[in-house]
């Protein structure tokens, strides 16, 4: 699957057109990461579909579940972008950037310059680069041009080896541990526990996929990890804010 959803945006780069500059007001997603009184800090995102799952949320509005999603005290959100698989815009995160009150990530599958310059533009505060979409020395350039740029980055990886290999090359801001495996698309947070200890001390460690209930936040937490990202559980619920509350505190509020 990675693989192919890879091959697709290569073709899509080709046409990409830069937009004007979004006029928002930018915030540190690692600092609101940090600042988080709960368990972990929570990322919650906004997805509509996936390429496993199909459609999510039928009455899908993007602004509306950012709003409750900032209305619920998450620390940030993350927007996913892609369109041809997961049915999202990059539109969407500046709409939901100029509603909200707090950081905002883009999640799509980054590979190149131009999205980063792209991603400035539509008003991101910080930027997903998947370890095991690009060689170590690539996502190095990209992770050092979207800070240039004002970006921060959340580095995403699944395996042993793939963290080793950018270790290798240099020491993230912000680790996510994916528990879902992007050729197999199975979950475990095992993957976490695993992961942890390779992970830098000076690294935020974000762990991704596979957390439905506060207990899951209570474990990955134990694990190490200092944030996660929770999206498909989320956006499932009648009810998004009372969720984001029952996830964060093992409570309905």
């Amino acid at each position: 699957m990675l693989e192919t959803i890879l091959a697709i945006k290569k073709q899509e780069i080709e046409t990409i057109y830069l937009p004007e500059q979004a006029q928002v007001t930018k915030q540190s997603f690692y600092h609101s990461l940090k600042q988080s009184p709960y368990a972990a800090g929570l990322i919650a995102e906004v997805k509509k579909a996936s390429p496993s799952k199909g459609i999510i949320r039928d009455d899908f509005n993007h602004v509306m579940v950012g709003r409750q999603y900032s209305d619920a005290g998450v620390q940030a959100i993350s927007v996913l972008t892609d369109q041809h698989f997961f049915q999202g815009h990059r539109d969407f995160l500046t709409d939901i950037k100029k509603s909200v009150n707090v950081p905002v990530m883009r999640k799509d599958f980054i590979i190149d310059p131009v999205q980063v310059a792209e991603s400035q533009l539509i008003g991101a505060d910080a930027i997903l680069l998947i370890g095991e979409a690009m060689e170590a020395s690539k996502l190095h350039e990209l992770y050092s041009q979207a800070y240039e740029a004002g970006l921060e980055v959340l580095v995403e990886v699944h395996s042993e080896e793939t963290l080793e290999g950018l270790l290798k090359e240099f020491t993230p801001e912000m680790v996510g541990i994916n528990n879902r495996n992007l050729h197999t698309f199975e979950t475990s947070l095992e993957q976490t526990r695993r992961m942890a200890e390779l992970v830098p001390k000076e690294s935020l460690l974000v762990s991704e996929s596979g957390i439905f209930t506060h207990d899951d936040m209570k474990q990955v937490a134990s694990y190490g990890a200092e944030a996660v990202l929770v999206g498909e559980s989320l956006m499932r619920q009648d009810n998004i804010k009372q969720a984001v509350g029952k996830l964060m505190n093992g409570v309905n509020v």
